[in-house]
């Protein structure tokens, strides 16, 4: 088995962890690469340590491990860009949702790894095709959720979404939230959306402070395509974000289309732990 790594390195002891990880590697007799971005932050020798492109990961390893928290996996989902490739969380900062262990667990990470005893979760993602009045369409996708807000302008926004080509609603709110069952427990769930199985196909609209208090979260099919246009008369434009990054103006007459992408963000779970057991704990049920 090969194992790539990727490190958030604006984490406390994340150097540390990362060489520790790179001896229990070797000690199971586990090939392992870390990334060229990864290796040039901390500052490390690459003269000792093998090092690919993140995409280069994606193509040689079997495994990728991510050393930080929810934030870091998100980012590196983007950077291995469309994979089969596994990864595997180990969580260094607070939440740890979808990470696989905390640090201290490294190794019973590594010898699950090793022995195969470990079960790989498909996480459904979105893709997002922007349309603008001027210019060329654009192609993004989200681990959590694409988000539409009124940015920097301080007025709300307004659009029409359709399902399917039918209107569901004109929309008048600080944004819309338009999530994967993963993305249930972030921005989603903060805005009062509902809490969904990672296993669930389904994909959430979730109104972000709407101007009627009668608009509430939607769950659909993963097979609906979501159509949303801004219909705000203003030159003001809507802020289009994925995962709270990959910032983007739509302008009034934009068209945004969401819907199930074709691959998905292979996530590992180390045996005898589940996402209800990880609802508990983050959220201090019971």
């Amino acid at each position: 088995m090969k194992v790539g790594i990727i490190a958030n390195p604006y984490k406390d002891g994340v150097c540390s962890a990362l060489l520790k990880l790179l001896e229990i590697l070797k000690s199971h007799g586990l090939e392992s690469f870390v990334e060229d971005e990864t290796i040039k932050a901390l500052g490390l020798s690459s003269e000792s340590i093998a090092e690919l492109s993140a995409v280069g990961l994606a193509q040689e390893c079997d495994v990728v491990v991510v050393m930080g928290g929810d934030g870091t996996i998100l980012d590196a989902a983007h950077r291995l860009g469309p994979t089969d490739v596994a990864v595997a969380g180990v969580n260094l900062g607070h939440l740890g949702f979808l990470t696989s262990c905390k640090d201290t667990e490294m190794e019973l990470l590594v010898s699950a790894l090793a022995s195969g005893s470990y079960l790989v979760v498909p996480r459904m993602l979105l893709k997002a095709t922007i349309k603008p009045v001027d210019g060329e369409p654009s192609e993004h996708f989200a681990v959590n959720e694409i988000t539409l807000t009124r940015g920097q302008t301080g007025r709300i926004v307004a659009m029409d979404a359709f399902i399917d080509g039918d209107l569901l609603n004109h929309y008048r709110a600080d944004g819309l939230i338009v999530a994967t069952p993963t993305g249930s427990t972030a921005y989603s769930l903060a805005a009062g959306g509902p809490l969904l199985s990672p296993k669930a196909k389904n994909i959430v609209i979730t109104p972000i402070c709407p101007h009627s208090l009668s608009n509430r979260s939607l769950v659909l099919t993963d097979s609906s395509v979501v159509e949303l246009k801004s219909v705000d008369d203003s030159e003001a434009p809507t802020l289009f974000s994925v995962d709270g990054r990959c910032l983007v103006d739509v302008h009034h007459g934009g068209v945004i289309i969401v819907e199930m992408a074709d691959h998905q963000l292979n996530i590992i779970r180390l045996e005898g732990r589940s996402f209800f057991s990880t609802l508990r704990q983050k959220l201090h049920w019971g």
